[in-house]
């Protein structure tokens, strides 16, 4: 926890209700909470509503949201449509344990954004995902390895849970089996020559996969061309190329980041925006690879069977949530509007920093925002700041103490970022919000600068 300051104890003043609904979870749930992007210090807020762009705690405070439900809610919170598709899903049943016309609906909406999507297997979160992927990349090309890139991030299963935070030398954390951790050639982002380097020494590679917009939905951003030249040097090699879209995925772009860059991957795997605020995830992609899930033609073609089960797969709610929202997302300018709004937010917040010499910067692309820190004191520009040309680990770097600092003083005067000190924008998000934003901001740092040293121009 936090040593007292100001910040802290405005932050208990204002919450109260929070803090003590914090004080009843810490008996119940490790650190008090259920999800580790939601740890704060000393406790997070207690949400009983929310709709579009903002949400209200247990104490009646209204806040910006840049949560998102962790990058689900394209559409903002409570969207008309998808709530009334989901209460007439819920009238029929929650789970009929068979397949259901819903789930062929929200498929077809899947293949209509999705060209790569040649087939479609639905899971119940991202996670699995990414771990059905990388089996179906492995049972398909015969090999055992798999490659990613350091800071991307895939979920939380043993092949994925290193190189993103920490460990970045490969080793496993607590828990994961080093035999697992050293079936993952990890690589640095971002560099086309270290990975065709790499693909010709290691021949035991089934697929690489990677963030198409960079590690960190985009904290560590990847240059031009990058995607291009993976996709050429994968398909040389005989790997597969597995796009982890479970955050870009139907936001980037109605058809994701291959949509938006003309590039199709041999798999990709979604969620979040998916299922229309509801769990869900899929992997889709190339009906050779996806006809290992297959029992027909596993016979036809003589080999075993990948074994699928999955008790919430395709679930009839999440799949009427989520076919109405992928439908909305292709008949309207959704993605564009969140974008914008991205665009704007991260000028406005750069001309903050820049006004108030505060050398920090807003960056990212699309409809997310990153604040860069500089815990390492470099010189920048805020109005001309160039992630590209800063390393992963200084980009990642944020003082946490005052990472933590900036969270609280931004919930004081309502709004809440992510707990990796950025954010996700919907297509509800508006001028009022931005203005809001930026003010929340300035009030922040001030509160901040006067407990602190902050990183100047």
């Amino acid at each position: 926890m936090l040593t007292n300051s100001p910040i802290i104890n405005a932050y208990a003043e204002k919450t109260p209700s929070s803090g003590a609904m914090a004080d009843r979870a810490r008996s119940l749930f490790p650190s008090a909470i259920t999800h580790d992007s939601r740890h704060t210090s000393p406790y997070a807020i207690y949400v009983d509503k929310a709709e579009g762009s903002r949400k209200w705690d247990i104490d009646g405070n209204v806040y910006v949201d840049y949560f998102g439900g962790h990058g689900a809610l394209l559409l903002g919170h409570c969207n008309d449509q998808v709530e009334q598709a989901v209460a007439a899903a819920l009238g029929a049943g929650t789970h009929f344990g068979s397949s259901h016309p819903l789930e062929v609906d929200w498929a077809t909406a899947v293949q209509r954004l999705m060209p790569s999507a040649e087939r479609v297997r639905f899971t119940a979160s991202g996670t699995e995902a990414t771990h059905m992927a990388m089996r179906l990349a492995r049972a398909h090309t015969g090999k055992d390895r798999i490659m990613r890139f350091r800071t991307h991030f895939h979920g939380w299963h043993d092949h994925m849970a290193f190189g993103v935070s920490n460990h970045f030398d490969g080793t496993p954390t607590p828990g994961v089996l080093a035999n697992v951790s050293e079936q993952v050639h990890l690589l640095d982002p971002g560099d086309l020559d270290l990975v065709a380097a790499a693909l010709a020494q290691d021949t035991d590679v089934a697929a690489l996969i990677l963030e198409p917009t960079g590690g960190s939905w985009g904290m560590i951003p990847l240059p031009p061309g990058f995607l291009q030249g993976l996709r050429e040097v994968t398909a040389r090699h005989g790997v597969l190329l597995i796009f982890d879209e479970v955050v870009t995925g139907f936001r980037v772009h109605p058809g994701g980041a291959q949509g938006l860059h003309a590039i199709k991957p041999d798999l990709t795997t979604v969620a979040k925006i998916l299922a229309g605020g509801l769990p869900g995830g899929a992997v889709v992609g190339r009906a050779d690879v996806l006809d290992h899930l297959d029992f027909q033609a596993a016979a036809d073609k003589g080999f075993e069977k990948v074994h699928h089960p999955g008790t919430f797969n395709a679930n009839p709610v999440s799949a009427a949530a989520g076919a109405t929202t992928l439908g909305i997302i292709a008949d309207t300018d959704a993605c564009d509007r969140a974008n914008a709004f991205g665009a704007n937010l991260r000028q406005r917040l750069n001309q903050l920093f820049a006004d108030r010499s505060i050398a920090w910067a807003a960056y990212g692309s699309h409809s997310g925002f990153h604040v860069y820190m500089n815990a390492s004191g470099t010189q920048i520009d805020p109005l001309d700041f160039d992630p590209l040309a800063r390393p992963y680990q200084d980009l990642k770097a944020k003082p946490p103490a005052q990472l933590a600092k900036l969270r609280l003083g931004l919930l004081i005067n309502g709004v809440d970022i992510m707990g990796s000190g950025g954010g996700v924008i919907s297509a509800t998000h508006d001028e009022a919000d931005l203005d809001h934003t930026v003010d929340a901001f300035a009030a922040a740092l001030a509160m901040l600068q006067a407990e602190e040293p902050v990183a100047t121009l």
